[in-house]
């Protein structure tokens, strides 16, 4: 994988190459392989995955559809941030 740095500019380079790694999941894939782990349970994490994924897609679409309320975001307030100043 190759990123361009323009103008000397090595901290957006390095922003830039962090998303696309992000992107592909090499992070996820470092973290997964830093222990063995058995094949039944990789059969599980995956399957459980998979249940979370298609549990998502058919959240997203009942909220499309109008079936189910979007979740409320909570409201910004601007001003002091609570636990202390900055």
């Amino acid at each position: 994988m190759q990123v361009q740095v323009r103008d000397n500019n090595v901290d957006q380079a390095l922003r830039v190459l962090k998303k696309r790694l992000q992107r592909e999941g090499v992070f996820r894939e470092m973290k997964l392989r830093k222990y063995f782990e058995k094949p039944s349970e990789e059969r599980v994490r995956r399957k459980a995955e998979a249940v979370r994924r298609s549990r998502k897609a058919a959240r997203k679409q009942a909220i499309r559809e109008g079936l189910i309320a979007a979740p409320k975001r909570p409201e910004r307030t601007f001003g002091s941030r609570p636990g202390g100043a900055r």
